[in-house]
């Protein structure tokens, strides 16, 4: 854990609980997911800044397109880029200068420490809930803060990009970010890796901080690969008459991903949104799912999960509704097609009622091949079988995102034709 210069006692006293929390969990595994030897790998390098996006290597930006981080900055109101551990560029451009902050973590840890510490710092995740977030709260590779200020309606989006270069590494990173009271904001953040890159490990720590009467859209994609490890651990606040939407894309391989991120409506009225898209590939082992409490009277949740497996793969749809108070809604809707003999799907919804008798939570869940019936009647139009399973694979999976490049909407269209070509 790293320290503040000269804390004050209140200060030292937060960070020396955040350690002892951490410290106590360092050998805990995860409740879900393969376990990870983390000993195996080393820390991420630092690298220069730079001063354009354009400064960035080719072929890194490239592959950051894929994630949504565009180099053409006039449809963005500010970015991130970290490389390994460096935050290598950061910029808010000069139309909402005043109205968004962007920074790296430890950079807002410095600049606002009452107010981090206080407020948002581990305060959403517990540092001491598995040996992932133990590893971020002891050896923190920074990651990304952003504030949307109070009223701020931001209406392009906010691009943040977290790269791994390196193999063998392991790339521990806390990312926060807080939409003020009454503003509007649409986060695209991806992780990638380098061409090149073969093992690793990338543990995420996210906390949101969603005001009253704030909305934020949050997508995020992932691009790992085969041999590839990633640990998320997201937790995220709403307060009255707030909206978080969380978008969710799995295009690539990995070797095993372990996510559940937790939402708490904790303000009257307050909304809390999931959607995902999953393709399972080669011996991925994808363990994926939300949980949301609903607290605050007349609030409600909405999950919808589209996953698709092939190969070998493994996949786990989970979802959770805890109704807190009678005056609450929300629906779970998980839907998976297997495309392989060799692939296993698991659909778990999960629906918790503590002392709420009035709650309305209701789940439905189904695992199923390509809708023949779909196929026949497009064929008897004249479409081609092939193009029939694409199309039907392609509705299946359409949950659209705002704000992302071009590039990435061909990328997941070709990703949901080469699926559909072994769906049958």
């Amino acid at each position: 854990m790293r320290a503040l210069e000269n804390p004050t006692p209140a200060q030292a006293a937060r960070l020396a609980e955040i350690e002892a929390a951490a410290l106590a969990a360092v050998d805990r595994p995860a409740a879900l997911g393969p376990d990870i030897d983390i000993t195996r790998f080393k820390t991420v390098s630092e690298h220069d800044r730079v001063g354009s996006i354009e400064s960035i290597e080719r072929q890194i930006r490239e592959t950051a397109l894929m994630s949504g981080f565009t180099s053409d900055e006039s449809e963005r109101s500010a970015s991130y880029f970290q490389l390994d551990r460096t935050p290598i560029y950061e910029r808010v451009m000069a139309a909402f200068d005043g109205q968004v902050e962007v920074m790296s973590t430890e950079d807002a840890l410095r600049a606002y420490p009452d107010e981090m510490l206080d407020k948002w710092f581990w305060r959403a995740v517990d540092p001491g809930k598995d040996k992932y977030t133990a590893l971020v709260a002891l050896h923190w590779t920074e990651g990304y803060f952003i504030r949307v200020k109070a009223g701020a309606r931001v209406d392009k989006p906010i691009q943040a990009c977290l790269f791994v270069s390196e193999s063998n590494v392991s790339q521990n990173v806390h990312n926060i970010i807080v939409i003020e009271d009454g503003a509007t904001a649409n986060v695209i953040t991806g992780c990638n890796i380098h061409t090149d890159v073969k093992e690793g490990l990338h543990a995420g720590i996210s906390e949101f901080y969603v005001g009253k009467g704030a909305h934020l859209t949050f997508s995020m994609v992932h691009n790992w690969a085969d041999e590839f490890s990633v640990r998320p651990r997201t937790g995220v606040v709403i307060e009255e008459d707030g909206t978080y939407v969380n978008n969710y894309v799995l295009l690539k391989p990995v070797k095993s991903l372990q996510a559940f991120p937790v939402a708490k409506c904790v303000g009257a009225r307050s909304r809390a949104v999931f959607n995902s898209i999953v393709y399972g590939i080669g011996d991925s082992v994808i363990d994926l799912g939300s949980e949301t409490q609903l607290i605050g009277e007349g609030s409600r949740s909405e999950a919808v999960a589209r996953t698709v497996s092939k190969d070998r793969s493994v996949v786990y749809s989970r979802g959770r509704l805890v109704g807190k108070t009678d005056l609450c809604k929300a629906h779970l809707d998980c839907r998976g097609i297997v495309a392989s003999r060799e692939s296993t799907q698991w659909a778990i919804p999960d629906l918790v009622s503590e002392g709420a008798p009035g709650a309305e939570l209701s789940h439905e869940a189904a695992i199923s091949p390509i809708a023949q019936d779909g196929v026949y009647y497009l064929m008897s139009r004249g479409v081609p079988e092939d193009e029939a399973v694409s199309l039907i694979t392609r509705g299946f999976v359409n949950i659209e995102i705002p704000g992302l490049p071009d590039a990435l909407r061909r990328q997941i269209d070709r990703a949901i034709e080469e699926t559909s070509a072994d769906a049958m």
